[in-house]
């Protein structure tokens, strides 16, 4: 098992114990490659959702950039109630994990078709 799978079932294993959700693996599997290289690097790896700034850059840059959404307050809604989910004392929230909670949400898994 390489890297990336051990990282993948991390995440699997977030999205069941932490965020009561059942994993839909192949989309978990491509939305983790499409994090790129960030998923090995301990501080980009994850997400600082105290800090306003790293939302904002999960809403330009993954909301709107990568699934094509459109600016509103509904983005900043949803990362909202993504991190929610996830809970918010959770130390690591894993940016794969939010981003497939994310995908999910606004029914975008063509994205990764």
């Amino acid at each position: 098992m390489g890297r990336r799978d051990e990282l993948i079932a991390r995440y699997a294993d977030d999205l069941k114990t932490k965020c009561n959700m059942t994993p839909d693996m192949d989309l978990l599997t491509k939305v983790t490659i499409g994090c790129g290289p960030s998923i090995y690097d301990a501080d980009a790896s994850t997400v600082a959702a105290g800090q306003p700034e790293e939302l904002e850059t999960v809403k330009d840059n993954f909301l709107i950039k990568k699934l094509a959404l459109r600016d509103g307050p509904e983005l900043m809604d949803a990362i909202n109630k993504v991190i929610d989910t996830y809970g918010r004392s959770e130390r690591n929230k894993y940016r794969a994990v939010v981003y497939y909670m994310l995908v999910k949400h606004f029914g975008k898994e063509s994205v990764y078709a």
